[in-house]
């Protein structure tokens, strides 16, 4: 048997994956349902493009619900490392500037599951935070990146 992966993630993270399923499971498998019985409607299934477009929307649904209850049964929910206020690490909001004179940046460190830069959080996996994690307040670290390495001095660890 294959060892299944774990999806780090915060608790609000694990929440809201809970709030998906449960709202695919009833809400939106029904709506596909629905979309399919209407389009049976129409007639002959072989030319029927709002059929096929249905029966595609609900392969995704399908596999989507597969797919996130996959990742709450291996979720390991990131605590905050509270004993050292000052390290980077998982589930914590990290506040670094680029230098020479760069302007400060602040994410918060989850897991790939929850990972969304568009709203300051980004993956544990990413270059710029397993640049930073085990790192200290003060601390000027080098990340290497896809576009060139970069030096960053960590400001504020929450």
């Amino acid at each position: 048997m294959a060892i299944e992966k774990s999806y780090y993630m915060t608790q609000e993270g694990k929440k809201k994956l809970d709030e998906e399923l449960q709202y695919l499971k009833t809400e939106r498998r029904q709506e596909v349902v629905e979309r399919i019985k209407v389009a049976r409607d129409f007639g002959d299934l072989s030319e029927n493009s709002e059929y096929d477009a249905a029966k595609d929307e609900q392969a995704f649904v399908e596999t989507r619900i597969v797919q996130v209850e996959k990742m709450i049964r291996n979720a390991v929910i990131i605590e905050n490392d509270n004993d050292n206020p000052d390290i980077v690490s998982m589930g914590k909001t990290v506040t670094f500037k680029e230098l020479p004179d760069g302007e400060e940046e602040t994410y918060i460190i989850v897991g790939s599951a929850e990972a969304d830069p568009f709203e300051g959080k980004i993956s544990n996996d990413s270059p710029m935070a397993k640049s930073l994690i085990g790192h200290e307040i003060g601390t000027e670290v080098a990340v290497v990146t896809p576009g060139g390495d970069i030096q960053v001095k960590i400001v504020k660890v929450d």
